[in-house]
């Protein structure tokens, strides 16, 4: 190598500082590669300040306690909800996506929070106790206020399909009180989302408790049903009534569940709370008009009630109908208001 160490040093460090004399010699050389390039990349990129350099660990799961304001409800998750997070530990033998933790003082059972990656802290605890007693679980240690926290959970999960609507609108419905005092608008802001889609998921999280026992589980829930039965709750006579269906579908969902069989589909949930808002279903008033046709669905007679208790008589096509044909239908209306009068 023509430049040796000394070529070699002063090429790394003015990488970094800019100060390297340029020469003939070096700008004829190829740029490098393999891992005397690589290594300069990197130190460069290090230097610009357009690369963060994050400490990650592998520690025991059972040193890491949930956050409380963590948006996943921890206690549904299972072997069915983890199943794909357990199929991938162990093709690869380790967790590959880290946990994001805080470190924590006042816990002398726990070292770490963990703010996202309950799924992953779930299935590493599982891997221990089923698969592989020495299983470790990744994270990665930041420096986060509470309101850090939520946004950072809030932007992992949004996108999650797992999930449910109901979970993270009660976890909005905790946040705006905790970081935002009360202001939608400023939480909005703070999420950049919009004012109205939050307002979708706070109406959702503030359903009565009633309600969410109808459906059998709170994460079948979602922001669907909320936007239809929240108009209907605001007035008082159909409140009443809804939640009266919905103390029965409770019931229901209950005996269901006892039994093994299947609850009661969300759909179903929300057409019978929304009819029970309409009020019981009221007998039809007596039919007030009759009308006979003939074969050919032409109009014979018509009688309609009128006041006092009579009855007003048509023929609309007297003159081209049958005289018996008219007598015949004006006689069945007399008989047909007559039959309901009684």
């Amino acid at each position: 190598m023509a430049t040796g160490n000394r070529g070699f040093a002063q090429g790394l460090t003015g990488s970094l500082a800019g100060t390297a004399t340029p020469n003939a010699a070096a700008a004829r050389l190829p740029p490098r590669t393999g891992i005397l390039g690589n290594r300069d990349n990197r130190l460069a990129e290090l230097a610009a300040g357009n690369t963060v350099t994050r400490v990650q660990e592998f520690v025991d799961p059972a040193i890491c306690r949930i956050w409380p304001g963590h948006n996943r409800d921890y206690a549904a998750l299972n072997e069915e909800t983890c199943a794909d997070l357990i199929e991938s530990f162990r093709a690869q033998k380790r967790q590959e996506v880290p946990a994001i933790v805080r470190r924590v003082t006042d816990d002398p059972q726990h070292a770490f929070e963990v703010i996202c990656g309950a799924r992953r802290h779930w299935t590493a605890s599982w891997m221990r106790a089923h698969d592989d007693p020495q299983f470790r679980f990744l994270i990665e240690p930041r420096e986060l206020t509470d309101e850090e926290a939520f946004r950072l959970a809030d932007l992992e999960n949004r996108s999650r399909r797992d999930l449910s609507d109901y979970e993270r609108a009660t976890d909005y419905a905790r946040a705006i009180d905790r970081y935002y005092e009360g202001s939608q608008q400023r939480m909005a802001e703070r999420l950049e989302v919009g004012k109205s889609w939050l307002s979708r998921y706070l109406e959702l999280a503030r359903l009565p408790p009633g309600i969410v026992a109808a459906f059998g589980s709170p994460h079948v829930i979602g922001i669907s049903h909320g936007a239809a039965l929240a108009p209907l709750l605001r007035v008082p006579p159909q409140r009443e009534r809804i939640l009266a269906e919905a103390e029965a579908l409770a019931a229901e969902q209950a005996a269901l569940g006892t039994r093994g069989e299947p609850p009661v589909p969300p759909p179903t949930v929300l057409r019978r709370l929304a009819a029970a808002a309409k009020g019981p279903v009221r007998p039809a008033r007596e039919a007030a008009e009759c009308v006979i046709r003939d074969s050919d669905g032409t109009i014979v007679a018509r009688g309609r009630k009128a006041g006092r208790g009579g009855v007003t008589l048509s023929v609309p096509g007297f003159a081209r109908l049958d005289r018996d044909a008219v007598v015949q239908a004006l006689a069945a209306i007399v008989d047909h208001f007559k039959a309901r009068s009684r």
